[in-house]
């Protein structure tokens, strides 16, 4: 073989062991679950991510029985772009029990993500997002309000030393109440500290509030912790329990879940 020849061949090996090993690598996948806060990362375009799980919770109701809920959910997220993302996330079957008893699915929200501003390489400085979404009123009560919702969720994610990460949430809820031209505004407020512990786990702790999601209730303020266990670049599992200070929140829940990417 020619030295030219020879040396377009070790090229072309180089590369092509290149793309194989991008390929066998792929990016580790970031789920949405199982905590309250959102991050501003997106589905890889063409890619379709599938977050589903279990929800048990309890809590307390003044004058009458413990209400406990049960709820399997699921959320599809599919890229569109490196920086934009749509979602549809709802609850197949939620079993409810207390004063009212029932079973049935849960209302469906649509929303979609926008990164807009990337953390520029070695720079505290966060990525910046925005997800505005829409919940359509399809259960019946008291599984579902029956009325519709809609909000934006301004998003912040920040890469801090020894492997920590922050994410931040501010969002303003339109509620719709009992007088179905009404509706409440709800701010909601979350932070989630998360440290990655080698090259398969993850673990968190988060603060969330938000106000009264209808006149004359209090507000909510909650802390839940967990843990994720990335099975391969594309698999993660993951569990966490949740407890509320006050208002209408569960006194506890627990979830569990998986999360998949397909395609990219």
């Amino acid at each position: 073989m020619k030295p030219g020849g020879r040396s377009l061949a070790v090229c072309a090996a180089l590369t092509f062991g290149a793309s194989v090993a991008g390929a066998e690598e792929p990016a580790r996948i970031q789920a949405d679950r199982p905590g309250v806060s959102n991050s501003t990362s997106t589905v890889p375009p063409g890619a379709l991510q599938i977050e589903g799980g279990v929800d048990y919770s309890r809590s307390r109701v003044s004058g009458g029985p413990d209400e406990r809920q049960f709820v399997l959910g699921a959320m599809l997220r599919a890229g569109l772009t490196d920086r934009l993302e749509v979602r549809l996330d709802g609850a197949p079957l939620v079993r409810l029990r207390g004063a009212e008893n029932d079973t049935g699915f849960g209302d469906p929200t649509l929303g979609v993500k926008y990164r807009f501003l990337d953390s520029p390489e070695g720079s505290w400085w966060p990525s910046l997002g925005l997800l505005p979404f829409v919940k359509l009123p399809v259960a019946r009560s008291p599984i579902g309000s029956e009325r519709v919702d809609f909000g934006l969720t301004a998003l912040a994610s920040v890469d801090l030393p020894w492997q920590l990460g922050l994410e931040a949430n501010v969002g303003l809820v339109a509620i719709g109440q009992s007088n179905r031209d009404a509706f409440l505004l709800q701010e909601a407020v979350s932070a989630a500290l998360s440290r990655q512990i080698g090259e398969r786990w993850s673990t968190y702790v988060e603060v969330f509030y938000a106000s009264p999601a209808e006149r004359g209730a209090h507000d909510i303020v909650g802390l839940d912790a967990g843990i994720q266990f990335f099975l391969t670049p594309r698999v993660a599992l993951d569990a966490s329990a949740e407890t509320s200070f006050g208002g209408p929140g569960p006194d506890y829940a627990f979830r569990a879940g998986v999360s998949v990417r397909l395609g990219r």
